[in-house]
């Protein structure tokens, strides 16, 4: 190993090591004159020069040869177009859920979910209670169909009364509800900016059970896809829209 790495040293500085040592030897010994030892220290001075002179050209080309690579590098980056939405599977359902309102900033709405899953209060603590807790989120607003008013009375609202800023739960917004879409809309992070969490009702995307729909895929919806202001748009109308079919 020590004589392979002997013979990668260039040959300039072992001679110039060589001079010097022969330098200090011969003033050591007194045999050499100044002058020489001059002579030697020009030589070794020269030889500095010419490697130095000998490397320019290699570190062009190794400095060209960076440059390429950080010039295909950004054209690869800028080809990468991030992905409008994410899948999430079974297995990371509830995490991504509970990430999704500890991120959440502002107001959150709940469109068009199936209540039932907030029955278990292990289930209501994982996916609502988070966003509840959540000193960041300023209200929380659901859409629901009147069908689901049973289930808010009986599931949910009792649940809220017990959660430190459950006050910030608006009361729902009743209407008539046929979309086969389900969505939290949040801002997301400093900045703020709408994601969402999108599911559909049916399979593949939900489990169904006894009475009950859960939600076996959802999609993270991210920040720069067009369909965060479509789902926007949807839960603005209905929002606004006056339900003929409302009690009183």
């Amino acid at each position: 190993m020590a004589r392979r790495g002997l013979l990668r040293l260039e040959w300039d500085a072992i001679a110039g090591v060589v001079a010097a040592v022969v330098a200090i030897v011969l003033e050591l010994l007194h045999v050499a004159e100044p002058s020489v030892l001059a002579a030697v220290v020009v030589a070794i001075l020269a030889l500095i020069l010419v490697r130095d002179l000998r490397r320019e050209p290699r570190e062009e080309r190794l400095l060209e040869a960076v440059q390429r690579v950080e010039s295909d590098v950004a054209r690869v980056v800028s080809a990468l177009v991030p992905p409008d939405a994410l899948l999430i599977g079974p297995g990371h359902l509830r995490d991504e859920s509970e990430r999704f309102a500890r991120q959440a900033r502002g107001e959150v709405t709940y469109f068009n979910v199936c209540l039932l899953m907030f029955r278990p209060q292990s289930l209501f603590d994982k996916l609502l209670g988070p966003a509840i807790e959540n000193e960041s989120v300023a209200a929380i607003q659901f859409i629901l169909d009147h069908g689901e008013r049973e289930n808010w009375a009986q599931h949910v609202a009792p649940k809220v009364a017990s959660c430190r800023g459950g006050w910030k739960v608006r009361e729902p917004h009743w209407c008539t509800l046929r979309e086969s879409v389900s969505f939290i809309l949040a801002g997301i992070g400093p900045e703020a900016r709408t994601e969402a969490l999108l599911s559909f009702w049916g399979e593949p995307f939900m489990s169904r059970t006894v009475e009950l729909q859960v939600p076996r895929y959802i999609f993270r919806v991210q920040r720069h896809s067009e369909l965060v202001a479509r789902l926007s748009e949807l839960e603005r109308q209905y929002r606004m829209r006056r339900d003929p079919a409302a009690p009183g």
